[in-house]
């Protein structure tokens, strides 16, 4: 498998009983006289699009006025500790948030779509586009800007791209105000009329991404022996390690430790769920934990890893349902999500939202800070990650999609600056934004949704106060 006179392929894997596993970047994958960087990081930009259904708190009259999503300030000096996104301060450096932005094409076009924005709003937010209102298979709507991407950048992974999700998504047929389900149950759109299916089982995901070539059979077999994915590649692994320098052994040795852990936490979910406790969530897989924290964490953990060996470059995460009735109590909030979300504008009711808004933003910088501390050449998966974090509602008490939240983090392998807060002039669409992230990916879009044109994400006039 491995030739010691010459530097390691890029594809270089760990093989054992029909497992093929990627290897996260490496120097000795560094051809001589090559400069790292450009090995590392040429036209592999990792894309991680994150949706937070209902909108937030931040988008009604009084929480603008008190500034709880986006800050007071614009430019690079603001205070994010009145909003949201204060969990956010330790990586402010690698933030861009977009205020003010609408996404217009979630709003209702005809008179029989009034009501359904729960129902179409998902289907919106990665592809800008507007929902065919249909209860049958004839959907339509448009490509979803991860898979046009996935389709150019992402043909030589492994994986292209991944579609992940926190609550059930799996519901057929019609769903309400006369639209089928799968607009509400997923982000990513191969085409207009292909809706990709998401991953709600960390369990599943581990597989697909770590297991790459096992047969169901061959999985179940190393469940039943108790084993760990890596102990049937054990002698793989001494080879691979016995023609490595000190530093790349390192690197190997935590991402294989990282592999591992993820899969005892895995395990940990499955024996608990299936202990015969009573538990919060009756009806989903073993492999999803009972807390959401847990959930989500794992899913980020799938990411950053994923990304590290070059198994895809492209993920999706849905991290809620329209219309859910979740309780999140790690937030300090006892109502359920979807009447917290219609809180009546009454001030009181909207702070609560706020904190649930706060509360789930809160989880990011555990993403953040495990993108960090995985080098990629000379630099760190979170310079070479672009991350889109919104939401296509706005005012979720009003089912409206004005002053969306939006904010950006990561550097995109040089796209973004990062440390700014851009406000929109009123009336921009989020469109003009992916118009924008659609450059940087390397996608020649001559439009995209309902975009008028491009939104200047690097530069900002001097500070100001709003």
């Amino acid at each position: 498998m491995i030739n010691t006179k010459k530097h390691l392929s890029r594809r270089t894997v760990l093989r054992g009983m029909g497992v093929t596993m990627a290897l996260p970047f490496l120097d000795a994958m560094v051809p001589a006289n090559t400069l790292q960087a450009k090995t590392a990081a040429a036209g592999k930009i990792r894309l991680s699009c994150i949706e937070q259904v209902h909108g937030a708190a931040g988008s009604t009259k009084i929480g603008a006025e008190k500034h709880m999503w986006s800050p007071a300030g614009t430019g690079r000096n603001f205070d994010l500790t009145p909003t949201s996104l204060s969990p956010l301060e330790a990586y402010r450096e690698h933030v861009t948030i977009v205020s003010n932005t609408d996404v217009r094409n979630a709003e209702a076009f005809a008179p029989m779509e009034i009501g359904g924005d729960h129902f179409r709003s998902s289907a919106v937010f990665l592809t800008q586009a507007h929902p065919k209102q249909t209860e049958g298979s004839d959907v339509h709507v448009g490509p979803s800007i991860d898979q046009l991407y996935a389709q150019k950048f992402g043909q030589d992974t492994a994986i292209p791209s991944m579609q992940l999700c926190i609550e059930n998504v799996d519901q057929a047929g019609g769903c309400a105000y006369g639209y089928a389900c799968v607009y509400t149950d997923t982000i990513s759109w191969a085409d207009a009329t292909t809706p990709l299916p998401m991953i709600r089982d960390p369990r599943y995901a581990f597989d697909q991404l770590f297991g790459v070539g096992a047969t169901p059979a061959e999985r179940t077999a190393r469940r039943q022996a108790d084993k760990s994915i890596l102990d049937w590649m054990t002698t793989e692994v001494s080879r691979l390690r016995n023609t490595l320098g000190a530093s790349d052994r390192a690197r190997l040795d935590s991402y294989l430790d990282d592999i591992r852990e993820i899969e005892r936490r895995i395990q940990r979910v499955e024996s608990q769920n299936r202990s015969g406790d009573q538990r919060e969530l009756p009806g989903a897989p073993a492999g999803v934990p009972d807390s959401f924290s847990e959930h989500v964490k794992l899913m980020y953990d799938l990411q950053a890893l994923a990304f590290a060996a070059d198994i895809t470059r492209v993920f999706s995460f849905k991290t809620g349902r329209d219309g859910s009735a979740r309780v999140y109590p790690e937030s300090g909030v006892s109502l359920p999500f979807h009447p917290a979300s219609h809180h009546g504008e009454r001030e009181d009711r909207v702070t609560q939202f706020a904190q649930i808004n706060k509360y789930q933003v809160g989880l990011l910088p555990y993403f953040l800070a495990k993108l960090k501390s995985l080098p990629e050449g000379d630099s760190n998966l979170l310079d070479q990650t672009l991350i889109v974090y919104g939401s296509p509602m706005g005012n979720s008490n009003v089912h409206n999609h004005k002053r969306v939240p939006l904010f950006l983090a990561g550097k995109g392998g040089g796209m973004l600056k990062g440390g700014l807060h851009l406000k929109a002039p009123d009336g921009t669409s989020m469109a003009n934004v992916f118009m924008t992230l659609a450059d940087g990916l390397g996608l020649d879009l001559k439009s995209f949704g309902d975009s008028t044109g491009r939104f200047d994400l690097n530069s900002a006039p001097e500070t100001t106060v709003v």
